[in-house]
């Protein structure tokens, strides 16, 4: 009673000092002397501003009236609080909302040896660092000769006398999954008689070599062979005539793709080569990929693959590299202090993968020795000088202006041993070809290899042929370090393949299917751990019989075309639209059917009673979240129906910890309240669903509720219909038309107070930050923390960049822009709606071509230290423009900034003024950042985009392109076919404690940045449990893991393996991959509402998950090809920090 009198003296005086002020500032305008001297010249605008204010302070009279009341009624309430439940939001005087304190501790403190990793310093520097590199280099572009981007190569007639010349020759053919065809069109039209033949013509000779990389392809057409096909293939593959190369379900972008899925089309391929041929790949081959990740190494090298290829580098790269023989290396991770991820690496010398340019430097002799192009096909040389069919006659000749070539190009490399790759896009698809190619071969190597004074011997060989020959040379075991090779470090973006034709464009094309990939990979994570965990629970309790096993098969089916959509035409946005729009069927097929997944295991989860459970297709037990009309569509959010009766909700934290979050749920009502299961009410904020600018959507609302979730758990929570709920706070909104002539639609449940005029700047502030914008423009002009003095400009603008008017323009690979960004100009200023709340405030402003939200969560914790920043586009009326969304600081950043590759490692950047703009865009899958000795900003993503950082202080973002016209790179389109695209990002700004001076090529991101990125890119499922008039059965939450994991430990998969016998059923195994995060603790960590903490890099498995058995426990290579060591009965592991670690477990 007596905190119930405080409450309410404390309110009527925050009501007498509003009535006061607003007293006193009337009486001050009517009273103001120097004001009555301008006489009759009161400038109207200050008459409607004063307006303004009368208005505003009303509205808030009028909330503070609301609000105490809520507060008397929420006293009792709050006294009889729940442990654990998130206590009820209050107003403070100055008008701001405060959450009560946290009941749990806020922060585990990191011990101090997990903080020495970030610090570097143990290993030795490599020989050759990328960064070092370019900024060496002068990237002048001169006129090679015959090899025009590089130089003249010349050799003695007696070097090879003493150790003669290996030469291998490669025979590919590379087939895209999807381009100007699509997959099925492609297989039907070329693969499947590339491969037909194949199985033919390599039977004639024993002495010919293939090889082949995309299992997607392979995997279709094993579907359709006969069971003696199938057998000859497998003799192929014993005899070492054919080679899988890589084994990925794709040759995967490196640029756009996120681990996640770059790791689990590898796992894809290589499960399939090992059940189907019994066959584990030896050598990576990306001769396609536009630009190379460096993560692609550490995961090859993690799947126990030896040797690597690439192709796709800079030219000028490349020509630094031919000239001092550096075209061969060992490629280590920047952070890795023993060698450990070394894997040898060898890049080809020349423009292109296809013959010409394949043989040696110069592509006019190289493109008559592809015997495709004899006279009277359909293809010829450019040089106008076509290939001549090898004779008795003319074979000494031929063999002799062929092995110049050969000669020439080995000069390049360390070893005597030459690789000599022999095949181009879809090749081999005709016997003729086969012939055609291997039977003028074989007589040029015949006759090369019976003339001894010519110290050479030529064959067909497959890529690890060339691998083997070249170790055994250098005398050392496949996968050690050769004498006398460097060691490289870095990566190599971003790629230009002539003259300033840089391909960056590539990083945002089609970024709604960029945004949709993310999406349909966060939902295959959480449904493969939740099946896996409803499976063993349903397997431990012996009610597996009634479970439906058969997800399995969805689940197997959203792994391949998720694995499709990492093909480097793909995900790029470089595929035809016809090609682009069958992606995207697949894609949402896949999501609609894990979600459908996803809802059985949830189902069967949170049943108190398991032998209640019934699998019902045709009346799931759950809604889903959302629903996608069309593969172009934008996702549509569920409205649930409130009725007399509770409904139910069950929300799935995909995040392996705790979280705690706020949940929006649409609803039919205004007058709901929201309890946790056991009938405690929870904190929420009630706010309009705006259908446009002004207009909210009539009997729609959306209900906010902060809950803690469970880590990788369900929380039961129920919806009444409430009439006189106090948990369920108003939000109050604002809108400024600035000046426009706009009808607003409005709502009575949500006060909205319309504003004809410009807003004056304003500021919002949660417990943690406070953000500022312009009234203006509605845009975030500067970020605050609380408990410092200075504020930190952080000023975000839009921006169009236009394309060249000369011959060559940006398309969908290329970026030529028309010189610097211009401001973009809309034609009418923007509407500015600002809502604020207990739990959230935003700012929403409504531009011509992008409707943007700022929001700021007032919640204790993650959520509540970052700005959640959403960027929804559609540029469908631009013609040859892109646009750019650029913030600009005061962060002494100078030319350095920082991306991510692949959401696994950052890798730092520095702007290079000799080189075009265009040149200096990266990709950014999940994260850049930009620091100085204070502090650092970061920019999370939740889809991959390009982003650079062009001067001091600066980070800016393309959003999306809209080009008119194809850049001669083989698509024939321009990129017409946008859509309105949902960019979403977290805005993060830290301090830094101890900042060390960055010279060191590596870079970490802190622990609250991980965790930021992963609230990002894994937001929680909230199903309504489906209307039905009977109650429902008692229901549960669920809380798989007994501990909490370490902080810096990131379950990556837990994925079923499939059953021996029929790959449409789970095994009794699972494969668990976790990494460990490297990450860097001079950011301040205080306060920051983990309840996990690190231990350098231990796990204790065996009691992880909650209720169920750890049967068994082996470590394997990534892509569980190789046992590592013997299963032990330990169940401890221990994880070096950036190791991804995969093990074959079995729970129940």
């Amino acid at each position: 009673m007596k905190l119930k009198k405080q409450v309410t003296v404390c309110g009527a005086a925050i009501f007498c000092v509003a009535v006061f002020s607003l007293y006193l500032m009337l009486d001050r305008v009517q009273h103001d002397p120097t004001r009555h001297q301008s006489g009759g010249n009161f400038p109207r605008s200050q008459i409607s501003v004063l307006q303004n204010r009368i208005e505003q302070l009303e509205q808030l009279l009028e909330e503070n009236h609301e609000i105490i009341s809520h507060i008397k009624d929420s006293v009792l309430e709050l006294t009889a609080h729940a442990e654990g439940q998130p206590a009820l939001p209050h107003h403070t005087p100055n008008g701001s909302w405060v959450l009560p304190p946290e009941s749990r501790p806020s922060f585990l403190s990191v011990s101090p040896q997990d903080c020495q990793f970030a610090l570097g310093g143990k290993g030795q520097s490599p020989d050759l660092q990328m960064l070092a590199v370019y900024s060496l280099l002068p990237f002048d572009n001169q006129d090679g000769g015959v090899w025009k981007q590089g130089f003249d190569i010349t050799y003695e007639p007696n070097e090879w006398d003493a150790e003669p010349l290996q030469v291998f020759v490669v025979p590919h053919s590379h087939n895209d999954p999807g381009w100007i065809k699509t997959f099925d069109k492609y297989y039907y039209d070329q693969t499947q008689h590339i491969l037909n033949s194949m199985v033919l013509k390599m039977q004639e000779d024993p002495r010919r070599r293939f090889i082949w990389s995309e299992i997607s392809f392979f995997s279709k057409w094993w579907d359709n062979i006969s069971a003696q096909k199938r057998a000859a293939v497998r003799r192929l593959v014993g005899n070492g005539q054919l080679e899988m190369v890589t084994g990925g379900w794709v040759m995967p972008d490196e640029a756009n793709s996120h681990y996640f899925a770059m790791i689990d089309q590898l796992i894809e391929g290589h499960q399939w080569l090992e059940k189907n041929i019994g066959v584990t790949p030896r050598s990576g081959w990306a001769v396609d990929p536009f630009g190379h990740s460096s993560t692609m190494p550490y995961l090859l090298k993690r799947s126990n693959l030896t040797g690597m290829l690439i192709q796709r580098v800079h030219y000028a790269i490349k020509k630094h590299f031919a000239a001092t023989q550096n075209l061969e290396f060992m490629w280590r991770q920047t952070w890795d202090p023993d060698a450990s991820t070394d894997i040898f690496c060898h890049m080809m010398p020349f423009y292109s993968y296809d013959v010409p340019h394949t043989c040696g430097p110069d592509p006019k002799i190289c493109c008559q020795f592809d015997f495709k192009r004899l006279p009277g096909g359909r293809i010829n040389c450019p040089w106008k000088v076509p290939p001549r069919a090898i004779t008795d006659a003319n074979v000494a000749e031929r063999a002799q202006l062929l092995l110049d070539q050969y000669r020439k190009k080995s000069k390049l490399y360390r070893s005597k041993v030459l690789l000599v790759p022999l095949g181009d896009d879809f090749r081999y698809d005709k016997p003729q070809e086969w012939d055609a190619q291997f039977l003028n071969y074989q007589r040029i190597f015949d006759f090369l290899n019976s003339r001894p004074n010519l110290h050479v011997q030529a064959q067909f060989g497959t890529l690890s042929d060339y691998f083997d020959a070249l170790y055994k040379k250098v005398g050392i075991v496949p996968g050690m370090k050769p004498p006398g090779f460097p060691v490289l470090s870095g990566d190599f973006f971003s790629y230009a393949d002539r003259e300033d034709h840089y391909w960056t464009g590539y990083y945002t094309s089609r970024p709604f299917y960029k945004s949709l990939d993310r999406v349909l990979e966060a939902h295959l994570r959480g449904a493969e751990i939740l099946y896996s965990l409803a499976l063993a629970h349903a397997r431990h309790a012996g009610t597996d019989g009634r479970y439906p096993i058969s997800d399995y098969a969805l689940l197997s089916n959203a792994r391949r075309n998720l694995g499709l959509f990492q093909h480097h035409d793909a995900i790029t946005g470089t595929a035809k639209e016809a090609v682009a729009v069958d992606y995207g069927v697949r894609l949402l097929r896949s999501l609609t059917n894990l979600k459908r997944v996803i809802i059985n295991a949830a189902h069967y989860l949170v049943l108190g009673d398991k032998d209640a459970y019934r699998h019902d297709p045709a009346a799931p037990f759950l809604g889903t979240d959302d629903t996608r009309p069309n593969q172009d569509s934008l996702p549509e959010r569920t409205v649930v129906k409130l009725d007399a009766s509770p409904r139910f909700l069950v929300v799935f934290n995909p995040l392996e910890q705790e979280r705690l979050s706020v949940l929006p749920v649409l609803v039919d009502s205004p007058h709901v309240c929201v309890l946790s299961e056991e009938g405690q009410p929870l904190p929420s904020q009630l706010s309009a669903h705006w259908g446009s600018a002004t207009d909210m959507v009539p009997d729609v609302y959306q209900v906010s509720v902060l809950a803690r979730l469970p880590a990788l758990g369900l929380r039961v929570l129920q919806l009444h219909k409430s009439f006189d709920s106090h948990t369920t706070l108003k939000s109050s909104v604002r809108l400024y038309l600035h000046g426009r002539d706009l009808h607003v639609r409005k709502q009575e449940a949500v006060p909205v107070h319309v504003f004809p005029a410009t807003a004056d700047d304003f500021c919002l502030e949660n417990q943690h930050l406070q953000a500022c914008f312009s009234g203006r423009s509605g845009l975030l002009q500067s970020i605050r923390r609380t408990g410092e003095e200075w504020e930190q400009r952080v000023s975000s603008e839009f921006l169009i960049y236009g394309t060249r008017t000369s011959k060559d323009k940006s398309g969908a690979y290329l970026f030529l822009p028309d010189g610097e960004a211009k401001p973009y100009t809309p034609k009418d200023p923007p509407v500015v709606r600002v809502t604020e709340g207990p739990l959230f405030s935003e700012v929403t402003s409504y531009y011509q071509h992008v409707q943007t939200v700022v929001r700021l969560y007032n919640v204790p914790g993650v959520e509540g230290l970052s700005l959640d920043v959403s960027c929804l586009v559609d540029i469908r009326d631009h013609i040859n423009k892109e646009l750019a969304l650029r913030f600009s600081t005061d962060i002494e950043s100078d030319d350095t900034f920082f991306t991510d590759l692949n959401g696994f490692q950052i890798q730092p950047r520095r702007y290079q003024q000799k080189l075009p703009l265009q040149a200096n865009f990266y990709p950014m899958p999940t994260m850049a950042y930009i620091q100085d000795m204070q502090s650092r900003l970061t920019l999370h993503t939740a889809q991959a985009l390009g982003v650079s950082s062009l001067s001091s202080g600066q980070l800016e973002v393309i959003l999306d392109r809209r080009l008119m016209q194809d850049d001669n790179r083989g698509l024939g389109q321009g990129l017409k076919d946008n859509k309105r695209t949902c960019n979403r990002f977290r805005l993060l700004l830290e301090r830094r404690a101890t900042a060390n001076k960055d010279g060191r090529p590596i870079s970490f991101p802190s622990l609250l940045s991980h965790i930021t990125s992963m609230h990002l890119n894994a937001e929680a499922l909230v199903m309504p449990v489906a209307q039905e008039k009977p109650a429902p059965p008692a229901l549960r939450s669920f809380m798989p893991l007994s501990t909490t994991l370490p902080c810096d430990f990131h379950i990556l998969n837990l994925r079923m393996l499939q059953a021996e016998q029929d790959d449409s059923l789970p095994s009794a195994e699972a494969a668990l991959i976790l990494h460990r995060k490297g990450f860097d603790c001079s950011l301040e960590a205080k306060n920051l509402g983990f309840n996990c903490t690190t231990s350098q890099g231990k796990l204790a498995l065996g009691s992880l998950f909650q209720g169920l058995e750890l049967g068994s426990l082996q470590p394997t290579s990534l892509t569980l090809m190789y046992p590592l060591g013997t299963a032990s009965n330990s169940t401890n592991i221990c994880l070096d920090p950036m190791e991804i670690a995969t093990f074959r477990i079995r729970l129940g």
